[in-house]
């Protein structure tokens, strides 16, 4: 499978994940490399680390405020860290998912694990080069990034 392929499994996973938890679409941006400077990181990030095949790192980034409408549009009323914790590590697991169906063994993928806070920055090797697909949701925006070699 080729690189572009294995992108379009991760995005995939990630509109999956709007039209059937949170039943409304989310619609992709134009990719591109993150060229000069790291992807920008929101305020909750879930990821997932990849190794065998290709190697690296898979994470969706989100606002604070995406992730809240999106729990209430999934009728949860507690806004709580931890449930915006939860919220984004579905969606990492969602990622893990669709990469153990798609990929097979060629590829082992890592627990989900959840980071917190704008500030962070998501160690990956320096020979590889992030992709940066945009995902937008009704006025909020989020980044899906896959940084594999």
């Amino acid at each position: 499978m080729s690189l572009q392929g294995e992108i379009g499994t991760f995005v995939s996973a990630v509109l999956q994940y709007f039209d059937t938890a949170v039943q409304q679409a989310a619609v992709v941006g134009t990719p591109y490399l993150a060229l000069g400077k790291p992807p920008e990181v929101f305020d909750y990030t879930g990821m997932i680390r990849v190794s065998g095949k290709r190697k690296g790192v898979v994470y969706f980034t989100a606002p604070k405020g995406m992730l809240s409408v999106m729990l209430m549009r999934m009728q949860e009323t507690d806004m709580s860290d931890a449930n915006l914790r939860d919220l984004v590590g579905e969606v990492a697991n969602t990622l893990s998912g669709n990469a153990r169906k798609d990929f097979g063994r060629n590829f082992i993928i890592s627990t989900p694990s959840v980071v917190t806070g704008s500030s962070s920055t998501i160690g990956y090797s320096p020979d590889t080069r992030p992709i940066v697909v945009p995902i937008d949701w009704r006025t909020y925006h989020a980044n899906l990034v896959v940084c594999l070699n």
